[in-house]
């Protein structure tokens, strides 16, 4: 079977992958047989191993076969459908569904300042965010736990600032979540900001190691006292 995508893949490939993460997937090449998947799933191993190819085809997760079996990861892909998955059950479960994301401060490299100024984004910002941003944003390493945990946010329905184009080239969309943060300085001992975005593009700014945030008027930087290396939380809730 082909043109299988991440999106197309069925209750069944999700739960077959949700075995496989549940058998160590997510930590890099697991052995796997279909005979002991499919006695996992409660299927033939014929089902398990096509759905084993579904699964690859559809790049949530990666085979090697060998001789007694099958070496087989999760994808970045496959984590960001669970991860999906996952958020669905804690809305469900826990009604309001919310990220926490932690972190240290470190000096970004402009992009966001540039991204930012441009008009096309800019205007969008004011539109839909109900603000000017500064220009720059501050941008949080985060811990290799958010890093992971910052993939939910596509789950949340977010607040989108299309694509567009220039002369030059073409600007893909952003999405933005509204936002808390909470920090400790050396001046006190707990800082907060209400009523801040975190963004995201599809051109892979900010990194998923990263998150950056951004409000009107001041830096945060300069309204927290925040320097490199200080500790930061940022709290995402969806918004109903």
């Amino acid at each position: 079977m082909t043109g299988v995508t991440a999106s197309s893949a069925g209750h069944a490939e999700l739960a077959t992958l949700k075995a496989l993460a549940l058998q160590g997937g997510l930590d890099g090449d697991q052995k796997v047989s279909c005979s002991a998947l499919a006695e996992r799933l409660d299927a033939s191993t014929q089902t398990a191993s096509r759905r084993l190819q579904r699964l690859e085809e559809a790049d949530l997760v990666e085979r090697e076969i060998v001789s007694d079996g099958q070496w087989v990861t999760v994808t970045a892909t496959g984590q960001r459908v669970l991860q999906r998955e996952y958020t669905d059950y804690r809305r469900i479960f826990e009604r309001d569904a919310s990220v926490e994301l932690h972190g240290s401060i470190t000096s970004g490299m402009g992009e966001g300042r540039h991204y930012i100024s441009l008009p096309g984004y800019m205007r969008q910002f004011e539109e839909k965010l109900g603000y000017e941003p500064f220009l720059g944003t501050l941008n949080v390493e985060l811990t290799d736990e958010s890093a992971r945990e910052r993939g939910h946010l596509t789950s949340f329905e977010p607040i989108t600032v299309e694509g567009w184009e220039d002369d030059e080239r073409t600007y893909g969309p952003a999405y933005c979540y509204p936002a808390s943060l909470s920090a400790l300085t050396a001046s006190s001992p707990s800082v907060s900001q209400e009523n801040v975005s975190i963004f995201r593009t599809t051109g892979g700014l900010p990194p998923a190691t990263y998150a950056e945030a951004m409000k009107n008027r001041k830096t945060l930087r300069d309204e927290l006292a925040l320097e490199d290396g200080s500790a930061l939380t940022i709290h995402v809730s969806e918004q109903r």
